[in-house]
This record gives structure tokens, sequence and C-alpha cells, in this order.
């Protein structure tokens, strides 16, 4: 079973497949519909809070964790929130998905959970969902900076080899909030603030 987010902006499902742009981008053409969309949500939010200022937009990250909780029926709290974050994500064109993630999705939720148990997902149901989320979600990719500034992260933060390129995503290409459960939560990893959207649900 295929589940897609539908935006509640557009009305219908966002299909942002196509030709990567050229280096050193490395993001799936933009779509300036969406750009406005997330302006007036970012609007809204400012004079809902009665704050007279600029509205400077800037989408978060999501790590592969808050992929998988989407489909982990063993934490529904979990499963909830993740599915929130990502339906808000698509509505309002507030995350990007990182290409490490969508690898990690498949071999996270096609492991059994335990010996010749059941998977978080079968195999073909895994290859579908992220697919889905290729065409749905703006995905960033990889290029031969991320890796450096992965390599220093390690050095400076002490991350795990695997969370170093996590982060690096989000600082290599400006992304201000990293959601994820890896990191410490509320602390600020060079230009990136991470957040663990689960703390609640613990």
């Amino acid at each position: 079973m295929v589940i897609r987010f539908t935006s509640t902006v557009a009305g219908q499902r966002r299909n942002l497949s196509g030709p990567a742009t050229s280096l050193p981008t490395l993001i799936r053409p933009h779509d300036d519909s969406k750009s406005e969309r997330a302006v007036i949500h970012c609007l809204r939010h400012v004079r809902a809070a009665g704050r007279a200022r600029n509205c400077t937009y800037v989408a978060g990250l999501v790590d592969t964790n808050i992929l998988v909780y989407r489909f982990d029926a063993r934490f529904p709290d979990k499963q909830r929130r993740a599915a929130e974050l990502l339906r808000n994500g698509l509505a309002d064109d507030s995350i990007r998905v990182p290409h490490q993630a969508l690898i990690e999705f498949v071999a996270a939720t096609t492991r059994p959970l335990a010996r010749n148990g059941p998977s978080i997902l079968p195999p073909d149901d895994a290859r579908r969902e992220m697919e889905e989320m290729l065409s749905q979600f703006e995905v960033i990719y990889p290029d031969e900076e991320l890796v450096r500034v992965a390599i220093r992260g390690a050095a400076t933060y002490g991350l795990a080899w695997f969370d170093a390129h996590m982060w690096a995503y989000a600082e290599r290409f400006g992304l201000e909030t990293l959601w994820s459960e890896d990191f410490e939560n509320g602390r600020l990893y060079g230009r990136v603030l991470a957040r663990d959207p689960f703390v609640a649900s613990a």
C-alpha cells in the first residue's frame, strides 16, 4: 500500500520530478508557486505572533528516522507526529529530503524486526514509497563539498560518520533546521539547529 500525502494548499499531489540542476546546487528545479505558498505561510505565522518584521523563509531537513516512523506502527505517537511533520512540510514546502535518507529508508524498513520476522514494509512497498517521496518532496543530492563538510563536522562535533553526513546536507545547503531524534535537541551544530519532533512523545 502506498501512502500519499496531498497538499492541502494546492489540492493535488505535487510533482517535483525532473532532471537535476547543474552543480553545485544539486536540488531539483524549484516551483515558484511553492515558494509563494511558503512565504504566505510564513507571513501568517508572523502576523499571528503580532510581530511587524520581515519574514525570511528557510526550509528544514528531515532525517531518516522521520521517514521510517511514518510507517512504524510499533510507536503510534511517533508515527502520528512524523506523518504530521511531513504532511505540513509538503503543504507549505518547508521540508527537504536528503538522498541519504531515501537510501537508508529502504534499508531500515525492509530489515526484519526480529530474526526471521516481518519488516516494517515489504521490499516492493518500500521501493514504491521511496518513488513517491522522490515525486512529492524536494530531494537534495551530495557533492564533493558536502563530503568535506561532513568530515569537518565529524571532527568538530564528534558525530558518527553517517550522522555527520546527514548534518552536512543541512549545513552545506543552508537549511537552518535538522529534524531528527539522533542529535541533541535544541543544539546548534554550525548554522543548523537540531530539533527532535518526538520529545513530547517520549
